[in-house]
């Protein structure tokens, strides 16, 4: 296949004489610097900012991200002036270095970075030892005094330009390498002889001859044009959009393109090249970590192919080039005020750093680091509460393995191998041993575990797929690693006790054969890898101290209440230990549902006649007194919302579905004899048979639900409001304070919360006339239909809260069923970018968002205090929260395990909003 792009130097317009491209950095002055991320990218801007701070930066220049828009945008030409302008940086570096590009004694060698405005580590193209062919090659070798060195520095750039340039199939390169290595008999690239790397370079020239019918580009113009194209490509590459949808980052930011002269780590044992960390990216433990290989270039550690030393090795290693690289990488994490991430090569004794950015970390890392940094006054505790992302909250709440069953796994000989503990937390499921398969799994609703020789960028869908990675190469800043910590999921790697066949689709470990499908466990705290699924237990957050820490900063910069959705009493001691201010929905439908109460709503469901349900009502009566007796205990002196029946009747016949088949069947054998089949029996299936014929609604949720069953049966909401305020009556005696906050679901129509507000309060005074006592409470309404919205001033005469229903809301204001427009269409919708967002997930702002503007000013128009909240998944959605506090919400009501990450939002919100204002 020939290459796809054009080496004809664009044409230069008037208009472009002003606009500047590149940014170089050369001779320890740089023309960027740290503040210009969006424009020269994360790496860019670090190297222009190392280099202003006068520390060992090889020299170059970065392409701006405006330049690759603008070569999209010009459907995929380079912007006019772009290359007169690398053309002349090139010549300053090369004055810079004494060397020259295509020189055969004095070869420059650089390499072509990606860099975007927001870290994406992995997923864009790199490409090194760009400058060489056969001549410049033999420049190298003769300038270094080491052939080896030049053959291998020149098989890498032939195999890495086939790849990412040409488009070549990687595996062929690779199955090269690995046939190279077997005639050799040797295991590791770095023990190929110089002459089996001579030979390698023959044969990857052939493969690209053969692949694309073209030989090997020769011209090193030439090839830095390609290669800066391909980098501007692979800004669209799949992997790269793929990993923006996961992590919400714009598609129209761009990548930069930093060229930088090659210095080189694989020149023997003197040089080497790592990746570090400032501090520990799984714990945040303020050591430096990372890890280095000798003779290798970058590649080699972040992609796994090599397991690589730990970086405290270094310093017995090379001491001195470890003790200079200690001393920047303290005086960057100070410079940046954050733990950093960095890349470094050692040629020959001499540290060279090529990269310093914001560290990706763990969840409990980015806890402890953001607290840590306060106390060491590095930090204000502000910019603390900002620093850390609210969902990771959230992960630092998931479920661990029960270490009582671990014992029991390895008494049972299930323990397997341990590897690295690359990312914490704990993952069960299905081995699967490609991406594409553990997409596919994942769709059908299955747990997967992915298990790969290395991972590499274009295994990224599969591990968003996935429930934890597991490798059997690589180290604690692989690939593999570094992806799984941003995605918050497990890994384990260089695991080297794995021996994966990916052909077979298995694994060996010692004698045992663990095949695709078969269930695994992973433990990325530990390392430990098991056959077969463990069980998880939830982990102690009274233990999470840093957390609990941030939190409480956090709630002295909140404006809005955090609340919970909660149903039962246990729900409610647990959010009240995540610092839950009071329940903003108690979904009574869910209490109908328990085994022991379901026979009694059924019972009212078919009852023909008022008495009928009444006498079934009364049944259930003490289930759900009982159930808001619990409750009140659990939130003493905090409110608790309380929203009355919602869903339609029909929904608790569900086992009856299949009826109208089982009676055909009963007729049917009636007819052929057998009278066992019918009698009372029989009519009883015909009976339900009838009544769900009576419930049957074409738009069920749009139907008879919400306050519309409780006007057509005024019954149900007795017994509701009977049972709200009897516990109420019955737990103040205890010392108790309840709250309730009766809340009315579906309200459209004033005429309906008129007659809803009548027959409470009718209920309410016969209550407390029969109890002599007067038991307080608040009367609500859910707005979750567009017409409340509309009429909230007038609703909001009646009522003392509103409480937005924002899965309800979007439904109506969208026009679309969300079980529904989720199976067939919706996740298409956001991967195309029809919309920014799944509207179930995320508030949809200019439709919804506009909604409950109107009802929060409308409302507050006619009562200025009138408490409004939010409940549902929204409540806990980070961005959603944002909007909440822009409108002027009360409060917001998520599940139990969002409640820190609602706290968090919300301050963050806040401060946000300060920022602004400002």
């Amino acid at each position: 296949m020939p290459a796809r792009r054009s080496t004809k130097p664009a044409t230069r317009s008037r208009s472009a004489k002003t606009t500047k491209w590149v940014y170089r950095f050369v001779g320890g002055k740089a023309e960027g610097n740290a503040k210009m991320r969006t424009l020269l990218g994360g790496k860019g801007a670090g190297l222009a900012e190392m280099t202003n701070a006068g520390l060992p930066v090889p020299p170059g220049f970065t392409i701006t991200t405006a330049a690759c828009n603008a070569y999209f945008a010009a459907k995929k030409k380079l912007p006019a002036g772009l290359w007169e302008q690398v053309e002349a940086a090139l010549a300053t570096v090369e004055r810079d270095t004494g060397k020259r590009l295509g020189d055969t004694k004095n070869p420059l060698l650089v390499s072509v970075r990606s860099g975007a405005a927001m870290s994406m580590p992995g997923m864009m193209d790199t490409v090194l030892n760009l400058g060489l062919n056969d001549e410049t090659r033999a420049g190298l070798a003769a300038l270094t005094k080491n052939d080896r060195f030049a053959w291998d520095a020149y098989r890498r750039f032939i195999s890495m330009f086939g790849r990412i340039v040409l488009d070549i199939d990687a595996e062929k390169f690779e199955h090269a390498l690995a046939a190279r290595k077997a005639r050799a008999a040797v295991q590791s690239d770095a023990d190929l002889p110089a002459k089996a790397l001579e030979e390698l370079v023959r044969e990857y020239k052939d493969i690209v001859q053969k692949a694309t019918g073209k030989a090997f580009p020769t011209d090193p113009r030439a090839q830095l044009r390609l290669a800066v194209e391909a980098v501007f490509e692979s800004w669209f590459g799949k992997r790269a959009v793929d990993y923006r949808n996961t992590f919400k980052i714009p598609h129209d930011l761009g990548t930069a393109v930093s060229v930088v002269s090659m210095v080189f780590g694989s020149m023997g044992d003197d040089s080497g090249t790592g990746v570090a960390f400032t501090r520990d990216p799984n714990t945040g433990e303020r050591v430096l970590y990372g890890e280095y290989l000798t003779n290798a270039q970058g590649e080699d550690v972040v992609a796994g192919i090599r397991t690589p030393s730990k970086i405290s090795q270094l310093k017995q290693d090379m001491p001195k080039a470890y003790a200079e690289f200690e001393r920047i990488a303290k005086r960057l994490e100070a410079h940046y005020r954050d733990a950093q991430d960095l890349e470094f090569t050692i040629e020959r004794g001499k540290l060279y750093m090529l990269q310093t950015r914001s560290a990706k970390r763990t969840a409990k890392a980015a806890v402890k680091i953001a607290t840590d940094m306060v106390r060491e006054r590095l930090i204000t505790k502000d910019e603390a509460i900002v620093r850390v992302d609210p969902l990771q909250v959230e992960q630092l709440l998931l479920p661990r393995f029960d270490e009582k069953e671990v014992q029991k796994a390895r008494a049972a000989g299930r323990y397997l191998a341990k590897g690295l503990n690359a990312s914490p937390g704990a993952a069960t499921g299905r081995a699967v041993f490609d991406a594409d398969r553990a997409v596919v799994l994942k769709g059908q609703k299955q747990l997967v575990v992915l298990v790969r020789p290395e991972t590499s960028p274009d295994d990224f869908h599969g591990m968003v797929a996935a429930t934890g990675i597991l490798t059997a190469r690589g180290g604690s800043t692989s690939h593999a690693a570094v992806v799984a910590r941003g995605l918050g999921l497990p890994c384990v790697a260089g695991c080297a006790a794995l021996s994966i066949d990916l052909a077979k689709r298995e694994m060996l470990v010692g004698d045992r054969v663990i095949k695709e499908g078969d269930a695994i466990s992973i433990d990325g705290t530990t390392g430990e890898v098991y056959a077969g699924a463990l069980p998880t237990v939830l982990p102690d957050y009274e233990k999470e101290k840093e957390l609990i820490e941030i939190l409480s900063w956090a709630d002295t910069k909140r404006r809005l209440g955090v609340w919970v959705n909660a149903d039962t009493p246990e729900e409610c001691v647990q959010a009240r230990k995540f610092g839950a201010e009071g329940v903003g929905l108690a979904r009574t439908e869910h209490m109908f549902r328990q085994a022991e109460r379901l026979p009694f709503v059924q019972d009212m469901i078919m009852a023909d006649t008022t008495a009928g349900r009444r006498a079934a009502l009364d049944k259930l009566l003490p289930f759900q007194q009982g159930d808001f007796r619990e409750m009140y205990k659990a939130m003493d002196g905090l409110p608790v919302v309380i929203r009355l029946i919602d869903p339609p009747l029909h929904e608790f016949l569900r086992e009856f579905a299949d009826v109208d088949i089982e009676i055909a069947v009963a007729e049917a054998l009636e007819k052929q004899g057998n009278s066992s089949t019918g009698g009372p029996e029989l009519e009883a299936k015909r009976r339900i048979y009838k009544r769900l014929e009576q419930l049957h609604e074409d738009n069920p949720m749009l139907g008879l639900r919400g306050c519309r069953l409780l006007l057509v049966y005024p019954e149900i909401l007795e017994m509701q409001i009977r049972a709200i305020l009897g516990a109420a009556a019955d737990v103040s005696p205890q010392g108790v304070k309840a709250k309730p906050e009766i809340m009315m679901p579906l309200v459209g129509t004033m005429g309906e919360l008129d007659r809803l507000h009548d027959q409470v309060m009718s209920v309410a005074d016969a209550v407390q006339k029969e109890r002599g006592t007067k038991i307080p409470f608040k009367f609500g309404t859910m707005i979750e239909i567009p017409r409340a919205c509309i009429i909230a001033d007038q609703i909001a005469t009646k009522t003392e809260f509103f409480s937005f229903g924002t899965n309800d809301l979007t439904q109506t204001v969208l026009g679309i069923s969300r079980d529904d427009a989720q199976k067939s269409f919706l996740t298409r919708y956001v991967e195309e970018k029809i919309i920014p967002a799944d509207p179930f997930q995320v508030i949809d702002r200019d439709g919804v968002g506009a909604m409950m503007r109107m009802g929060v000013e409308r409302g507050r128009k006619t009562k200025p205090d009138l408490k409004i909240g939010i409940c549902g998944e929204h409540a806990g959605e980070p961005s959603s929260v944002a909007l909440c506090h822009e409108l002027g919400l009360t409060y917001v009501s998520p599940s139990t395990y969002r409640v820190p990450v609602a706290r968090l939002a919300a301050a963050q919100a806040a401060l946000n909003a300060g920022a602004r204002d400002r």
